[in-house]
């Protein structure tokens, strides 16, 4: 099922600044978060978090999945590339750990989305 997320909180941390259209982050679940137990952490490597995933029907945009409602579908960690920034938040797809390569070229760590070959045709 596809879902899309609303990232929030991002003036508590980089701004805007660390979102590209078509960045990819990490989603990582944080149960032992004192103010929501259902809470998953937005993160890029070296920079650490950017944000969270909304979950409050105040931040939550229309059409996107809060946390709570991916919580349990994902597991420890997930990943989530952007499609929208706003003047406050980010639009994002959440992607499986399937779906997503880590890549270390010495000087970061960036990740990227593992497109699959499609099919050869059928001869005839």
């Amino acid at each position: 099922m596809v879902h899309f997320i609303t990232i929030t909180g991002i003036d508590h941390y980089y701004g805007k600044t660390p979102f590209e259209i078509g960045r990819i982050a990490r989603l990582s679940k944080e149960p032992e978060n004192p103010h929501d137990p259902e809470a998953i952490r937005v993160e890029l490597p070296v920079i650490g978090t950017i944000g969270y995933v909304a979950n409050s029907t105040n931040t939550v945009y229309r059409g996107t999945a809060s946390a709570g409602r991916i919580y349990d579908k994902m597991g420890d960690y997930a990943f989530a590339r952007v499609f929208f920034v706003t003047h406050s938040s980010a639009i994002a797809l959440v992607l499986s750990p399937d779906e997503v390569e880590e890549i270390d070229s010495g000087k970061k760590v960036i990740f990227t989305v593992n497109d699959e070959e499609e099919p050869p045709e059928a001869d005839g």
